[in-house]
């Protein structure tokens, strides 16, 4: 992707920025390297890109465990996909001075965190990492016409599966308990995600 060209400043409501904004979506399965895409992407454009994750839009652990879904945390119903909605659509019409502050989730936490990131009217590119952003049911279905581009990550799922449960491990999940959660909840949001695949602009493996 080219470098976006920096929202003017002046202006009334939407901002000038409005024009010159991108909306970059970066999806794939669990443990396919969406962070990783992204992570990289801010380091090569700089203060002209902010991450802006859709998990920060996880519902609230105690959430979950009240409605009976905490033990497949991470499905579609897990979260917050009008807020998520809401948001990419304030994200899309940047008024000039305001800044945008978006949850992220912290996993050492294992709940999200509001206004946990900053984006101001002119920066010209907000890479969307998400599991679902190509999904049309659960109320996702608005996303993918707020996004300019959407990637779709893979990567072979040996090597997918190994990340999975690495990450679990490493934050507080047993081995066998990582190893169950990534081939249980998380396979099968993957093979929901998979099928949105053919929905992407561009496939990337990052290897």
């Amino acid at each position: 992707m080219d470098r976006p060209p920096r929202g003017s400043a002046g202006g009334a409501e939407p901002s000038d920025g409005a024009a010159h904004r991108r909306l970059l979506g970066i999806t794939g399965a669990p443990g396919a390297g969406k962070s990783t895409v992204s992570a990289r992407l801010a380091e090569a454009f700089g203060a002209d890109c902010v991450v802006v994750p859709m998990d920060g839009f996880h519902l609230a652990q105690t959430t979950l465990e009240r409605l009976g879904r905490a033990d497949r945390k991470g499905a579609p119903d897990t979260f917050d996909a009008a807020g998520f909605v809401a948001l990419l659509r304030r994200l899309r019409r940047p008024v000039d001075g305001e800044t945008v502050w978006a949850p992220e989730y912290r996993r050492e936490a294992h709940n999200a965190i509001a206004g946990a990131l900053a984006v101001p009217a002119d920066v010209p590119l907000v890479v969307v990492e998400g599991n679902y952003l190509l999904v049309r049911e659960h109320g996702f279905g608005p996303v993918a016409e707020l996004l300019d581009e959407t990637w779709y990550v893979t990567v072979d799922d040996e090597v997918r599966l190994e990340r999975l449960i690495a990450r679990h491990v490493r934050f507080g999940k047993a081995p066998d308990a990582a190893r169950t959660w990534s081939l249980g909840p998380d396979e099968a949001n993957a093979r929901l995600i998979v099928a949105t695949a053919d929905r992407a602009d561009l496939v990337v493996d990052p290897g």
